[in-house]
């Protein structure tokens, strides 16, 4: 039984690594029951806080604006994906805008007097949507529409597991193939019993079901206040469920941020839209320029980009509250980086004391990090037989001579074990490895279809990282 140690990256705490943990733990027993999933939360610990309650962070009293001239590409969906994650809305009040116009210029109402104006029908088949029956790989998922908080077999909206304790964790019940995850015990977790096809957005779904009916009601009452009275325009099915998609997923994170971006894959993503989109009537599932709506979505963007002030504004509100853990967490680990590291060798000490067979090290961002300066020391922990990197950051800073444990032009000890480093083009974050350590580090491609920093965070959640991973496990 090989024993895979899950090392989280920065601004992780604990409430935000126990999801992560279960979806590597659901994920990995997809492809090869036989793993054994072993927890190394080093956050509560040796993270970073503000220890003067911020009061090194300045408060912001003017905006100002930033030049912007550069149009972005209305069929761009990574574009419009970022922008409805500042502004949930943007995209439905630009199409709002455009039906104004056109009443403006002397066009009917698209309504008789005495009849029900036709977007107050729309805003009220915003406000029935339903995530019943929402899968990927035919599952059913019961009991989730209009705001209510449960999945089948998944409580609390996905966040908490039941049997979290210890050292151990039970999923039983948790959907996404049914079964049941037996034989948690010690500092790890077997994964033997779970099985299941492809993936499916049922943990998505878990995590966005509280806050469904909250969202619906918004961009529903959105819908009757700027377009009541304003001639009919196709393509408003897909916009507003965009909008309410964003905006649930907007309300699952938290104000300003406070909570760990949810890990959603592109593909899950889409699914969930595109089943808002057929309960709205709308055929437009996944594009972003419909009929009459062509082109809402890239005007939308540069209203915003140009000239950025409420953009900036936005992301001045995140940044000092919702990034400072993780940014800090950098600087921290760069001073005072021993402690982690001596975390993730006593993880690996008890995955291999425990005699379930090869260890992994499966490692995000500055977890990477942690592991390759680790396994540089000269006396690295022993029975680490592959270290798998994920948006990690670890050949950057060797090309910038910034790791602890190895300088620029050095190569990897003789006794480093073999290195699989996992990438995302659309994740800033993180970079390639073949290069900079030539014959000894395979990079992985993936595509979780979603924006940075989203991108950053969606790993875990993306079905054909496991796939990839599965072979490459001792």
């Amino acid at each position: 039984m090989t024993s895979v140690v899950f090392v989280h990256g920065t601004g992780v705490r604990a409430k935000s690594y126990e999801k992560s943990f279960a979806r590597v733990v659901n994920g990995l027993g997809r492809v090869r029951v036989e793993v054994r999933v072993v927890r190394c939360l080093w956050g509560e610990e040796h993270g970073a806080s503000l220890g003067l309650d911020g009061a090194s962070v300045p408060v912001r009293s003017k905006n100002r604006g930033v030049g912007g001239g550069e149009l972005l590409d209305e069929d761009d969906p990574l574009a419009v994906w970022a922008l409805l994650e500042v502004d949930p809305l943007a995209e439905l009040r630009e199409f709002a805008e455009a039906a104004r116009a056109r009443r403006g210029g002397g066009a009917r109402a698209g309504f008789a007097p005495g009849r029900q104006d036709p977007w107050h029908t729309i805003a009220d088949r915003v406000r029935g949507l339903s995530l019943a029956g929402v899968s990927g790989g035919g599952e059913s998922v019961e009991g989730v529409s209009g705001g209510e908080e449960s999945v089948a077999g998944v409580s609390g909206g996905g966040e908490s597991v039941a049997g979290v304790s210890g050292g151990g964790l039970s999923l039983e019940g948790v959907s996404g193939g049914g079964e049941s995850v037996e034989g948690a015990s010690g500092g790890g977790l077997s994964l033997a019993g779970v099985s299941g096809g492809g993936g499916s957005p049922a943990e998505l779904v878990s995590d966005l079901a509280p806050h469904l009916g909250p969202a619906a009601g918004r961009v529903a009452h959105e819908i009757s206040r700027t377009l009541g009275g304003t001639p009919p325009a196709d393509g408003i099915e897909a916009i507003a469920a965009r909008a309410v998609y964003a905006l649930a997923v907007q309300r699952a994170e938290g104000p300003d941020g406070a909570d760990e971006p949810l890990p959603v894959d592109g593909a899950d993503r889409d699914a969930v839209v595109g089943a808002l989109t057929d309960q709205l009537g709308g055929t437009d599932r996944g594009g972003f320029a419909a009929r009459a709506a062509k082109g809402v979505a890239v005007r939308a963007l540069n209203s915003y980009l140009s000239p950025l002030s409420s953009l900036a504004h936005s992301f001045r509100s995140g940044i000092t509250r919702g990034s400072v853990p993780a940014g800090g967490d950098i600087l921290r680990y760069q001073a005072r980086g021993a402690g982690v590291r001596a975390a993730i060798r006593a993880a690996v000490r008890e995955a291999v004391d425990s005699g379930h067979g090869p260890v992994v090290l499966l490692a995000h961002s500055l977890g990477g990090i942690a592991c390759v300066d680790l396994l540089a020391e000269p006396d690295p922990p022993a029975g680490v037989e592959l270290l798998v990197t994920v948006g990690s950051q670890a050949p950057f800073l060797y090309e910038l001579d910034a790791l602890t444990a190895l300088r620029r032009g050095e190569p990897l000890p003789a006794a480093f074990p073999r290195w699989i480093n996992v990438y995302d083009e659309h994740d800033l974050l993180g970079f390639v490895g073949a290069k900079v350590f030539p014959g000894r580090v395979t990079d992985l491609r993936v595509d979780t279809r979603q924006p940075f920093p989203r991108a950053h965070t969606s790993y875990f959640a993306h079905h054909r990282l496991y796939e990839l991973l599965a072979p490459e496990l001792p």
